[in-house]
């Protein structure tokens, strides 16, 4: 008996030993070729961009070609579902973010063809998006409260915009709305351009939006930029306030994007790769790179990544429900 026992911890010992010999020479012998980056949006965009600005670095230290592959489609569900079911070998790597990991599955709860937590292996943040809430400068509005004071006296009256039903952009908005307790219409718009041309006209009357689509207009005068949404004011436009400034504590919210390979990529090459993207991203010449999109660089580590995921998953699904895009 006791030599049987032997025998089979034996075995057992060599077979790991020899799968973990096998783990190992894997990730010394990795990238033996390209590498692709898929982004789940239309190529040419602002997370395309940010995801060429890694893919170039990640050229350079690892000696093989990384290149972005756009798959936009689905509400970024076509090309995250890609990465999900592809091999874990280190070839094939997702640049996503909030909407895709923690606002999709409260909006599409159990009709993903993913797991944002199970399925996926965070490598690191890349960047973050402050979104503005932004009026023209022909309304009245000074401050977030006057805005909040006017929508209060005329409940389901005044229009506000967004780039999409169930985007960051509505449900950031519903975030506010609800906790100033008022009513007002969602205008839901392909995309920025048309949303931000009817705020100008009057249409509508306030938009949450990020930098790049709003920034010109600011700069000439025909938009006011009452609050960012971040937890700390950006230093784009350091002198507008957060929405907890404004009086509107627990609205926060962002934009971020991060780096993701599929679940059980072996642990050497996801080292690998989120040591390189950390340094990079505290290079100030990256800053500076992401600063002409409109991002702020973010070198935090994987850990930080789920972190996220698990709070706005819990943050966002009161606000979900409330709205009406909980479709269970």
């Amino acid at each position: 008996m006791r030599l049987k026992f032997l025998r089979s911890f034996s075995i057992c010992s060599i077979c790991l030993i020899t799968f973990c010999l096998s783990l190992t020479a894997q990730a010394q012998e990795w990238p033996s070729k390209p590498i692709r980056i898929v982004v789940p949006y239309p190529a040419g965009g602002g997370v395309d961009s940010a995801a060429r600005l890694v893919a170039q670095h990640l050229t350079t230290v690892l000696g093989q070609s990384v290149l972005t592959d756009p798959k936009p489609g689905g509400g970024t569900v076509i090309g995250a579902e890609m990465v999900a079911r592809a091999a874990p070998d280190g070839y094939t790597f997702l640049l996503a973010g909030g909407s895709t990991m923690a606002l999709l599955p409260l909006t599409h709860p159990g009709k993903l063809p993913f797991d944002s937590l199970t399925d996926f292996a965070p490598v690191g943040m890349v960047s973050r998006l402050p979104f503005y809430l932004v009026t023209a400068t022909s309304n009245r509005y000074n401050t977030v409260k006057e805005l909040m004071a006017d929508a209060k006296n005329k409940p389901g009256l005044l229009p506000y915009a967004s780039n999409g039903i169930g985007g960051m952009g509505h449900v950031g908005t519903a975030m506010l709305t609800q906790s100033a307790g008022v009513d007002m219409i969602h205008v839901p718009y392909q995309g920025f351009p048309p949303a931000v041309s009817d705020l100008i006209t009057g249409r509508v009357v306030m938009a949450m939006a990020d930098l790049a689509p709003v920034k010109g207009q600011i700069q000439a005068g025909s938009l006011r930029a009452l609050a960012v949404a971040s937890q700390k004011r950006s230093r784009f436009m350091p002198d507008v306030p957060t929405l907890a400034e404004a009086g509107y504590p627990g609205t926060e919210f962002e934009i971020w994007l991060a780096l993701f390979a599929p679940a059980k990529t072996p642990p050497a090459i996801l080292a690998r790769v989120s040591q390189e993207l950390k340094k990079y991203l505290e290079m100030p010449a990256t800053r500076e790179a992401y600063s002409k999109l409109g991002h702020e660089s973010d070198s935090a580590g994987p850990e930080v990544v789920r972190q996220r995921i698990e709070t706005e998953l819990k943050q966002m699904l009161p606000v979900v429900k409330a709205a009406g895009l909980y479709q269970k």
